[in-house]
């Protein structure tokens, strides 16, 4: 894409917009312009592509040099040769054409011109001055008066504003709506004054024009694209892991809670509790279990009768 065009102002004019409301207008034509070469940062220094406004007459007796230079684009030369910028990353080569249709409707636009020329003015024309009074014998109309010092610095300072010469000045005219673009008739219809008298070429920019980023800059949004993919997989085991867990929590949570006191204080205070009782009643019933069989023994030999006391009981 091109930051702007040549055009030539051809003359004001009114339209009506969808209220009703008058609009005036500037009709330019802007357009067909053709590339006659194209500056680079290696060669050149900067970027920027040279365009030329194609007319039905071009220029009458052009110099060698200039022939020479039109020669590659193979058109002949022109009347108005400007530079301007162009996205770096557009494919732009020698011999391209730009109509008006680079404009959109209700785009902004800055609109470069002369201004016209009004020959020499006084201080009031040109500058505002209020002048003295007219009446009352007073001698000083439209003077300057006073433009310096007498002792020191003994000069007239520099900028002071003094009759000369009034317009035929380069005016920029910035944030200018654009009504309508013809492509048929190459006319561009923009909303306000544009400077400049009938037939003076413009040059009309975009507003707030700036060259876009090289190819390798613009990469690296598409190598952003593949990460997300990335970080996605990447959060899907985080998405697994409360997924497992919101259903514990949900369940069982107090009962795991209990439950874990109870393994960490049962191991550590009941545990010996309950092992000395057992240990304790192991060695009771040992006992016991043997007192009981000497008990069973001793009804067993009370019952049954001794071989030793029926011998005694013989003798006798």
């Amino acid at each position: 894409m091109v930051e702007g065009l040549i055009g030539k102002k051809i003359g004001m004019t009114q339209t009506f917009d969808e209220v009703g409301n008058v609009v005036p207008v500037t009709v330019i034509k802007a357009g067909p312009c053709t590339v006659i070469q194209k500056k680079t940062k290696e060669k050149d220094g900067y970027s920027a592509i040279q365009l030329t406004l194609i007319e039905e007459t071009g220029r009458k007796k052009p110099v060698r040099p200039l022939t020479g230079h039109y020669a590659k684009s193979g058109i002949p030369p022109g009347k108005v040769l400007r530079e301007f910028q162009f996205s770096e990353q557009a494919e732009v080569k020698e011999g391209d054409q730009f109509f008006v249709d680079i404009f959109q409707v209700g785009e902004k636009v800055d609109v470069l011109g002369t201004s016209k020329g009004k020959g020499f003015a006084g201080v009031v024309k040109r500058w505002g001055f209020h002048g003295g009074k007219d009446t009352h014998g007073s001698m000083f109309h439209r003077a300057p008066g006073s433009i310096g010092a007498s002792a020191f610095p003994s000069r007239v300072m520099k900028g002071k504003r003094l009759p000369g010469h009034m317009g035929t000045q380069q005016v920029t005219v910035k944030n200018l709506t654009v009504i309508e673009a013809d492509r048929k008739n190459n006319l561009l219809m923009v909303k306000g004054a544009v400077p400049g008298s009938k037939g003076v070429y413009v040059l009309i920019k975009k507003a707030g024009f700036q060259p876009e980023a090289p190819l390798p800059k613009r990469a690296k949004p598409e190598t952003a694209k593949p990460d997300e993919p990335q970080s996605a997989k990447t959060e899907q085991p985080q998405a697994k892991e409360p997924v497992s867990e919101e259903p514990q929590p949900e369940r069982t949570e107090a009962e795991m809670l209990k439950e874990e006191k109870a393994e960490t204080e049962e191991p550590v205070e009941l545990e010996p509790e309950k092992a000395e009782p057992e240990q304790e009643k192991d060695k009771k019933n040992k006992p016991e279990r043997a007192e009981e069989g000497s008990s069973e023994e001793k009804e067993s030999d009370s019952l049954s009768p001794d071989p030793t006391q029926k011998k005694r009981k013989s003798k006798r």
